[in-house]
């Protein structure tokens, strides 16, 4: 079995945490101002995100950034 990467990890709490809020993809896109095949990437951990885009998206989830790194 392979060990998952931080970047799959994250991804996987993102999705968790947007599916928790009720919204899809295209909406928390819309929320963070990011796109969304960018906000997918992030999810399937495809994507590395920046400071600045992780932050986005915790304030367009509603959520301290700290959650986002929560397992």
């Amino acid at each position: 079995m392979t060990k998952k990467t931080i970047e799959q990890r994250f991804g996987e709490r993102i999705r968790v945490l947007r599916k928790k809020a009720e919204i899809s993809q295209e909406e928390l896109a819309f929320r963070a101002g990011v796109h969304r095949t960018y906000l997918g990437g992030i999810e399937r951990g495809e994507r590395n995100p920046s400071l600045k885009n992780i932050e986005a998206i915790a304030k367009a989830l509603e959520v301290p950034i700290s959650d986002l790194f929560i397992n």
